[in-house]
């Protein structure tokens, strides 16, 4: 799919760090900002913070976030019990090929079929109905690997087909639910990048719990 917000396109166009442009009094400027190039997907083990703030925030209307970034936690267990971790994130621009397509070609081809691996994503918005199929799809070949999904907000989720792919996550085994303001600190603490080296408190967003509710009562009618 080529977009992930619908009310996008209406919406006053944003930096990379979704801060608004309109205010610009440059035309040429703005018009070159505009008219940047997809985003190639990133990766890492930290994102800025003004992306965290901006891209996770579980708004209901989440326009200018054109966006996914996916904070993920890999655990590998042996027969023994050994367990190995790693983690990291991947952003994209929904130009191009989305984070959820990016891990299952970037991270799952260096799995070893030895191992159990159970996967967390943190992702700001849920998969669009593609990406659902792909997880689907990997799901139902790589039986070492089980996932929990995470997600900020809902994409465009009153849509029919959005819904079915939802369930067809469910029913393939994918865990999923809404991200809890504990989540959100989880992320903030483990995912974002800290000034100066020193940790600074998470500050939840005034309506950060009535968002989840909001959220949360979403997801489990559609898959109830």
């Amino acid at each position: 799919m080529a977009q992930r917000e619908e009310t996008a396109a209406a919406t006053a166009p944003t930096s990379q760090d979704g801060e608004d442009l309109e205010n610009l009094e440059d035309p040429k400027k703005l018009k070159e900002l505009v008219e940047l190039p997809p985003f190639e997907i990133v990766t890492g083990e930290r994102l800025p913070a003004n992306f965290f703030k901006f891209q996770f925030r579980n708004v209901e209307y989440s326009s200018g976030r054109n966006k996914t970034f996916l904070c993920y936690v890999v655990e590998a267990q042996s027969k023994g019990g050994q367990v190995q971790a790693s983690r990291g994130y991947l952003e994209d621009e929904h130009i191009s090929a989305h984070a959820e397509e990016a891990f299952f070609n970037t991270i799952v081809p260096a799995f070893d079929p030895a191992l159990r691996y159970l996967v967390t994503w943190y992702v700001s918005s849920s998969p669009c109905a593609a990406c659902a199929d792909r997880i689907v799809r990997t799901l139902n070949k790589t039986k070492n690997l089980r996932l929990l999904l995470l997600a900020g907000r809902l994409f465009m989720w009153e849509e029919p087909e959005i819904q079915a792919a939802l369930r067809k996550l469910k029913e393939a085994g994918c865990k999923l639910r809404i991200m809890k303001p504990q989540d959100f600190e989880y992320v903030w603490q483990n995912f974002v990048e800290q000034e100066e080296g020193e940790s600074k408190a998470f500050e939840p967003w005034e309506d950060i719990q009535e968002n989840f509710l909001y959220y949360d009562e979403k997801l489990a009618d559609i898959l109830k």
